[in-house]
């Protein structure tokens, strides 16, 4: 049936209500960039906002942050509409927490939570999620065992009521933490986020003559539930598994996925997992359903705005105390170390649904090492003091190995998947705290071999300016479980951690790399896809003088004979690749 012009004009009308709806959740998320004080925030972009209706259902989210946050939150701030209901709330209002449970899974990631009102009428709600650079006591490492050791817990309360700031909440967190300017910062930097939501919010709905976002809401994430419906509808049905072996800390971990597809929706469920770990790197459910949605949406339904619609036709199940699912109070600062796999666990049964298959295996959990020191101080006691008695600075570093290659491209090389955030610029580091890069590069030969090559690692070493001691908190995954490729493809290269010195170091736990000394991080490489032997040889060529494998590899790997003068030898190449 053909929609009348009235009809039609009215589709038109909401679909710019909705794209305009998620341009002021961008400005929301751009001014948190631009004020936020902490090099996690303003370089990295670990951070997501969004825009909630009445109910506390998620509309809209910016395009700038991570999966992790935004998809953990758009469950949290119901949590808060539990404690402080909406009608309890007035303008200048802002909530705040960093309950694990409750949000994104560690006391590192702060939420706050703001009403927006319009002529008087509350109308929704705007939230931000921020990964502060320090929260106190044992920092974002694997070695607490119990949340209570992993720092300050701050439950839902208030930061701010009618626009005068908690006072009282600001003192006791610039009394635990060891960056205090950088952590109270980032605070007033979610407000002002929330409120430049607020301000665009009022302009919008002035603009298009609306007096609140029921209709537009309920019509956003109607259409999105469908439209991802239809996706998985479109997948043969049935159930697909898949099992991912990980480092894990005290012990390995198996993560144990099957996916079950249905008229219904798709449901992962996660039975037969690990236990949870002694250490901290638990995943709590909320951040679990978060990467395990991002994973799934990835491929059924990339074109589908993220909201609470898209979200909802995706279940998940993970029996509760295992490795997915942590009972408070167990330890969780370094839940990424885990949480980060699950895409590529959901990406191992969604190749056995999906025509052409889907990437294979990357580096994916993220190598972020906290980073703590005495700076100066160094000079005034002994030089061979334990750096963790230091802790004078505090501050993180973001990196990642390559990506899994691509059904029909190759993986990307030294890139955060899933978590999407940005590398932190090695000179933002060392303005900020006595850092020092020595060097930092593509890793050769990292990548899996394949008809599409695995993305390159990279390798990394730094130490203490001036020659200091500094501690690590590490949780460095892929060590001895490596990427797998797919269809043929080579698993890419091992993770690997030293010290220059060539002093033993861990790849997990808080520890101390030497004054004078430094620690060297050699990233994994992502996994290939396809035979090796099937990739183009003036690509195999093209990797040779890039620098990024060796002759030598592309004769072992590739089949591909290149000849001193870095040329192809043609003949030599199909006489392998016959034989």
């Amino acid at each position: 049936m053909v929609a009348r012009p009235n009809a039609a004009l009215a589709q038109i009308h909401i679909q710019v209500m909705w794209n305009r709806l998620i341009a002021v959740v961008e400005e929301q998320a751009q001014t948190m960039l631009r004020t936020a004080f902490s090099t996690s925030v303003r370089e990295a972009g670990d951070l997501s906002a969004g825009v909630f209706d009445r109910q506390g259902r998620m509309l809209a989210q910016a395009v700038t942050g991570t999966p992790g946050h935004v998809n953990s939150m758009a469950n949290a701030v119901k949590h808060f509409l539990d404690v402080y209901p909406l009608a309890t709330m007035k303008p200048g209002d802002h909530f705040i927490t960093n309950d694990p449970w409750l949000t994104s899974g560690h006391l590192h990631d702060i939420t706050v939570v703001t009403p927006s009102f319009y002529r008087g009428e509350a109308v929704g709600l705007f939230a931000n999620t921020i990964h502060v650079v320090d929260i106190g006591g044992l920092g974002m490492g694997p070695d607490g065992r119990q949340v209570f050791e992993e720092g300050l817990s701050i439950p839902i309360m208030p930061l701010a009521r009618e626009g005068l700031m908690n006072e009282d909440l600001l003192r006791i967190v610039r009394a635990n933490v060891r960056e205090p300017m950088q952590v109270e910062g980032d605070i007033y930097a979610c407000a002002a986020s929330n409120d430049e939501g607020v301000r665009r919010l009022i302009e919008m709905m002035d603009e298009f003559e609306i007096a609140n976002l029921d209709t537009l809401g309920d019509t956003i994430i109607e259409a999105s539930r469908e439209a991802t419906l239809t996706r998985i509808r479109a997948l043969p049905k049935g159930t697909y598994r898949n099992q991912l072996k990980m480092d894990g800390y005290e012990k390995p971990l198996v993560l144990n996925a099957a996916l079950t597809i249905s008229e219904e929706g798709l449901h992962v469920d996660f039975d037969g997992t690990s236990p949870a770990s002694s250490h901290g790197i638990n995943v709590v459910y909320n951040y679990c359903l978060a990467y395990t949605a991002f994973g799934v949406k990835c491929l059924v339904a990339p074109d589908v705005p993220n909201n609470a619609g898209s979200l909802a036709p995706i279940t998940v199940s993970a029996p509760a105390g295992c490795v997915l699912n942590a009972n408070r109070p167990w330890p969780v600062a370094a839940r990424h170390t885990v949480g980060h796999m699950l895409p590529d666990a959901v990406f191992g049964c969604l190749h056995q649904a999906m025509a052409g298959g889907v990437p294979a295996e990357g580096a994916s959990s993220l190598w972020n090492p906290q980073i703590f020191g005495g700076g100066s101080l160094v000079d005034e006691i002994d030089p061979g003091v334990d750096a963790n008695a230091l802790p004078a600075f505090s501050t993180v570093i973001f990196h990642c190995g390559g990506a899994g290659a691509r059904p029909g491209k190759d993986g990307l090389s030294a890139t955060a998947f899933p978590s999407g955030v940005r590398t932190i610029p090695v000179e933002a580091t060392e303005s900020v705290a006595p850092v020092v890069f020595y060097r930092r590069e593509f890793r050769e030969s990292s990548g899996g071999a394949g008809r599409f090559r695995g993305g390159l690692g990279q390798v990394i070493e730094l130490g203490g300016a001036g020659n200091a001691p500094i501690a690590l908190l590490c949780n460095f995954e892929r060590v001895h479980n490596p990427a797998r490729g797919r269809e043929g493809g080579a698993s890419g290269a091992n993770g690997a951690v030293s010290l220059r010195s060539s002093k033993p170091i861990r790849p997990k736990g808080r520890q101390t790399v030497p004054a004078r000394d430094a620690i060297c991080l050699a990233l994994p490489g992502g996994g290939g896809f396809g035979d090796p032997r099937t990739r183009d040889p003036q690509r195999v060529l093209d990797d040779v003088l890039d620098g990024l494998i060796t002759a030598d590899e592309a004769r072992r790997d590739y089949a591909v004979a290149i000849d001193g003068q870095g040329c192809l030898d043609l003949i030599e190449t199909k006489r392998m690749r016959s034989s």
